[in-house]
């Protein structure tokens, strides 16, 4: 019995599919991978996230998105959808969609119980590639705790930490 290859999808391919689909999916090195929905808890959380962000970042030069906004990680070959981005000055995007940001500076994430771990481990280790990034924050949806992890500055190991 043979076994067919899978078949594997450019970037541009996924961004095509991902465009026009109802439900968003990450992509990583070709495949593309569905997302799970959250609980109320930690859908709060994220809108409360936002929301809180939105007014303190008012009129100045940072803007916070939720979600929806994907972000390319160049380095990993992913398009991955963080809770929450931040980004200052002069945002990049992907191309005039304006739906894949280049450059954030701030990602938050809120993992549920069965995504711990991936956004812990792998997820960061993609997010701590884009050379933007000086801050990763995982908030927890189920206990008080929040953790920061910030870009070392030079001279210090060049990564966040």
């Amino acid at each position: 019995m043979s076994m067919q290859a899978k078949k594997l999808l450019t970037p541009e391919e996924y961004l095509a599919l991902e465009r026009a689909a109802e439900f968003r999916s990450e992509y990583h090195n070709g495949e593309m991978l569905a997302m799970a929905g959250g609980t109320e808890a930690h859908t709060m959380l994220v809108d409360n996230l936002i929301s809180q962000l939105h007014l303190r970042l008012r009129g100045g030069p940072c803007r916070a998105y939720s979600n929806n906004m994907r972000v390319k990680i160049g380095a990993a070959g992913s398009y991955l959808y963080p809770h929450v981005v931040i980004a200052c000055g002069e945002r990049q995007f992907l191309d005039d969609r304006r739906d894949t940001l280049l450059n954030p500076i701030v990602i938050m994430e809120v993992p549920s119980e069965c995504a711990e771990a991936y956004d812990r481990g792998k997820k960061f280790g993609y997010y701590r590639s884009l050379e933007s990034l000086q801050e990763y924050v995982v908030v927890s949806a189920d206990r008080v705790q929040v953790e920061s992890y910030r870009r070392q500055p030079e001279g210090a190991a060049h990564r966040l930490q």
